[in-house]
């Protein structure tokens, strides 16, 4: 959990990035003998920290030579984790020997473009700072050993990533070295390296196209905004269109006139047999009222005429099961049934997907590689999926044949869909190996994954139609006949029967209940709705979703609301603002998705990776040159706060530093005072009864930037929340009047509940 921060204090950074830091004291002078005790402690510390040094040189040479040892002789396999490294060593046996890259061990320099223009775009690239001792270890061990398979994962960053060790290593891309596993399991581990390939250099183009792509883009435009806006900003080619989509959806909010309606609900029976029934036409048209008089009207009319049953027609239909997940939806339905984040989900996933100790069977992987646009099953899943099915819940659940579904749209159909690699591995009996959030998501995937294989669900709907004069009404019931694959997922239908009636006969006015209505606006993105609408517009792919919008959050160009839905900032618009006026080609969806499609094309090995990316340039070099020398600066006005300075008696205004929001005096530079912004709930801290609740935001961490709840008197009283406190009102319980607080605890990242 994140440290909190004094309300009433604001944050030094906060203040240097107004220009309000105080100037320090300056030291009293100190004594000889002083100084002399200063010199020897530094003289210690420095002779310690070369002996630290050198004792890290010491222990990185001998795990150099452990490393070369251990292979010595036999087949060396190289992933990116440590964990996929274990799983894969206690499959494989003491033949093999498996090693490490933690990620990437070359890529781009930081700080400056790397990128030659004038030569084919030749990208300038630098053994990662860091790796310096796990690269000499891995060439070591691939010179002892028999063989070398490169086994980072299955898409076109771990293809980059196996090119970049067969660059190091010295092996021959074209050699059969490569190993891919959909899955980490015993069989398609060893299939995987029964059948070795070649590097494919069409994937590492693909991906080394999109790396050359984002830096042209994102090094240019943001020493723009540097010097147009504001120093610290940045700009990227996909973030900037996802800032694009959430800012435009709050111009929606903000433009959005809400319009009247009413709802009429007529509740109208004969004998035991009730029906509530909505007005929906006049004159066989489709109405709904639009104010209080016209629903008066309604009402009018309904009373002063008999109300006949038009219609009653009983309707059977199946629900066919759902498709297994594939990334895009995987974080979606995350988000909505486990409250995770994107970010948050594809961590865990890939802690499942590289392998979880299970007892009596070793480490297993429990779900296939997790970024996949495919909605496609192989046969041995079908096959297993099916006798699960048929052996633990029924025949009856288990259709004639396999489910099949195609992904809509663009897919690239590289690796299956996310799925259980075995569905006797149920997640109940899992559940004492796995963590409270692994087994929370393979639960989701895991049944996603057997309901796609399941019959259909066969529902009943039941449809009322009745007129009174010139309006007509209507009732819609829906009943679950057979549940199919609802039986192990959610079917979201909410079972409501009604009684049966015959056409012609006459209903007897029970009541009217009419209610006013407005229009609402359109509701802001939730992470999950914002990675929807990027799929479906064909933006970003399945290994980048996640990232997207925690970049443009680490940012402060957009903050979440008290319902985790997506707010821009003043910051972020701004700075939308000023992309979409001068870059109105290159900042929008069609541009974006049209570049993805350039670089599938790349990957399929129908486009040169150099003359797409000359394409781009040729179009974006001339626009960059021209808004350099002729866009005007913008900058954040700051918001007046209607009071004056304590200090100075100036005018507060809100202005926006590299923290966030915060007060300050219009006095600035001759008056320094800040302080934050507090938003406050209102209601008393349940927890020590005399400070009142704040909304904070956390500082570090992994739940940095998430607003949570604490109390005034902090660090005296450490009460937090991460929910929204709600009053509750006086009860004969409690008949003092006073609120009470609605209070749900804090849930930590693994999932567990942290009492206050």
């Amino acid at each position: 959990m994140a440290k909190k921060t004094k309300a009433d204090k604001p944050k030094p950074e906060a203040a240097a990035e107004s220009g309000a830091v105080k100037k320090k004291n300056k030291p009293a002078a100190k004594s000889a003998a002083k100084q002399k005790d200063d010199k020897s402690a530094s003289a210690r510390k420095t002779a310690s920290a070369k002996k630290t040094t050198s004792a890290k040189k010491s222990a990185g040479a001998k795990n150099i030579v452990a490393s070369a040892e251990a292979a010595s002789g036999k087949t060396l396999v190289i992933v990116e984790s440590p964990a996929k490294a274990r799983t894969l060593e206690k499959i494989l046996g003491r033949s093999y020997h498996v090693s490490s890259s933690i990620g990437h061990v070359r890529d781009l320099p930081k700080g400056r473009i790397a990128v030659d223009v004038e030569h084919d775009f030749e990208p300038e690239y630098i053994n990662v700072r860091g790796k310096a001792d796990i690269i000499k270890s891995l060439k070591a061990a691939s010179e002892k050993s028999k063989r070398t398979l490169l086994a980072s994962d299955p898409d076109r960053e771990g293809e980059a990533i196996a090119w970049h060790l067969a660059t190091l290593l010295n092996i021959d891309p074209s050699s059969d070295c490569r190993i891919r596993m959909q899955e980490i399991t015993e069989h398609g581990v060893k299939n995987a390296v029964a059948n070795p390939d070649q590097i494919d250099m069409n994937l590492v183009e693909a991906q080394q196209s999109r790396r050359v792509l984002d830096r042209l883009v994102g090094y240019n435009l943001s020493p723009l905004l540097w010097y147009k806006v504001r120093r610290g900003l940045s700009a990227g080619r996909v973030q900037s269109v996802a800032l694009r989509i959430i800012c435009e959806r709050e111009d929606e909010i903000e433009a959005f006139v809400p319009e009247e309606y009413w709802l009429l609900d007529v509740i109208a029976s004969n004998g035991p047999r009730q029906y509530t029934m909505r007005v929906d036409k006049k004159k066989g048209k489709k109405f709904v009222p639009g104010n209080l008089a016209q629903s008066l009207e309604t009402e009018e009319a309904i009373r002063n005429n008999p109300i006949i049953v038009e219609n009653f027609r009983v309707k059977e239909s199946k629900r066919p099961s759902l498709p297994p997940f594939k990334t895009s939806v995987l974080q979606q339905e995350a988000s909505r049934r486990l409250g995770f984040s994107p970010r948050r989900t594809m961590r865990v996933a890939q802690s499942l997907y590289e392998g979880v100790e299970i007892p009596g069977r070793g480490p297993v992987g429990l779900i296939t590689y997790m970024r996949t646009d495919s909605l496609r099953l192989a046969p041995e899943a079908l096959d297993s999926s099916r006798k699960f099915i048929n052996n633990n819940i029924g025949a009856d659940y288990l259709p004639e044949r396999p489910n099949i579904f195609t992904a809509k749209g663009r897919s690239q159909d590289a690796h299956e869909a996310i799925r259980a690699t075995d569905p006797f591995l149920t997640p109940e009996a899992l559940k004492p190996h796995l963590t409270p959030e692994q087994f929370r998501l393979y639960d989701l995937i895991w049944r996603r994954f057997v309901a796609s294989q399941m019959s259909p669900a066969h529902v009943s709907r039941t449809t009322v139609e009745a007129s009174a004069g010139e309006y007509g009404m209507k009732q819609e019931g829906i009943v679950v006949t057979f549940d199919g694959w609802g039986k192990i997922w959610p079917l979201g239908v909410k079972a409501t029967v009604i009684p049966p009636a015959e056409a012609g006969e006459n209903l007897i006015l029970d009541n009217v209940k009419r209610e006013q209505k407005f229009t609402q606006p359109p509701a802001r993105y939730t992470d999950a709705g914002l990675v929807k609408v990027l799929e479906e517009k064909g933006i970003g792919r399945p290994s980048t979703y996640a990232s997207i919008v925690e970049t443009i959050a680490d940012r402060n160009y957009i903050e979440r609301d008290e319902d985790r839905k997506l707010v821009p900032t003043k910051l972020g618009r701004l700075v939308n603002t000023f992309l979409v006026k001068y870059f109105p080609n290159l900042i929008n969806t069609e541009f974006t998705a049209m570049m993805e499609t350039d670089l599938d094309s790349v990957e399929s090995g129908s486009e040169n990776w150099v003359a797409v990316l000359r394409n781009f340039w040729e179009q974006f070099k001339p626009v960059l040159d021209n808004v350099s020398e002729t866009a005007e600066r913008m900058k954040i006005e700051a918001t007046p706060v209607g009071e004056d300075c304590p200090e100075c008696g100036k005018p507060l205004v809100i202005k926006s530093g590299r923290f966030g929001e915060f007060i300050a005096c219009t006095g600035y530079p001759d008056c320094k005072y800040t302080r934050n912004i507090v938003k406050t709930t209102g209601i008393k801290c349940p927890k020590c009864g005399e400070g009142e609740l704040i909304q904070r935001r956390a500082a570090k961490g992994k739940v940095k930037g998430r607003s949570f709840y604490g109390c005034t008197r902090y660090p005296d009283c450490d009460h937090v929340s991460w929910k929204k406190p709600a009053a509750k009102k006086a009860s004969p319980a409690n008949g003092d009047g006073e609120s009470t607080y609605d209070e749900s605890g804090m849930e930590t990242d693994d999932g567990a509940v942290m009492s206050s």
